[in-house]
């Protein structure tokens, strides 16, 4: 029996989430996490989107997505499906990588976006990877609060939320915050 096709809405915003089969592992190098940000890149030419933050963790991702003409669920299977089938070429391994079918919550307001980007940028630090999220470089974090250029990412409507300065601002919002433990 095909599951039920998830709902979609074009230019809608989702935090998306994907934990490894069996909460194993899904990087196991640092070349299988460069990897993965190729091929979002890639996936994003033929399936346009917005990725507004993204934290690769070592068994699980986040990403902050706003959809575009393409459905999530065709993007997620892209992507999803090519990465699983570079883990398993590239370390000789069978079978499913992701437990299940990514996990996805619409964005409903401008707070829940903040906050979103807020767990997503504090995930390694409350899962105790990290003391400072800045430490962490495999998200989307250091670009927002350095303005270092990540072409990945899209800044603009998370900038808007903020005064200026606003690395200061987003920074202080970020590492202020007290949050429910990370998955």
């Amino acid at each position: 029996m095909s599951r039920k096709p998830r709902e979609w809405k074009p230019n809608t915003t989702y935090h998306v989430y994907s934990r490894g089969n069996r909460r194993e592992n899904i990087f196991f190098y640092k070349h299988d996490r460069e990897k993965y940000l190729q091929l979002l890149q890639t996936v994003r030419e033929t399936h346009p989107f917005k990725l507004h933050a993204y934290c690769l963790m070592s068994n699980h991702i986040h990403l902050l997505i706003e959809t575009e003409i393409q459905p999530l669920g065709s993007i997620m299977r892209n992507l999803h499906s090519r990465y699983a089938l570079y883990i398993n070429k590239r370390h000789k391994l069978e079978g499913h990588l992701f437990q299940n079918r990514f996990g996805a919550t619409e964005i409903m307001s401008d707070q829940q976006f903040r906050e979103v980007s807020r767990y997503i940028h504090m995930n390694p630090v409350k899962s105790g990877i990290v003391h400072n999220p800045s430490e962490y470089v495999w998200s989307s974090y250091e670009s927002y609060i350095r303005s270092t250029p990540d072409p990945l990412i899209t800044k603009t409507k998370l900038q808007s939320m903020f005064i200026q300065p606003f690395e200061k601002n987003y920074q202080k919002f970020v590492e202020t915050s007290k949050q429910p433990t990370a998955n």
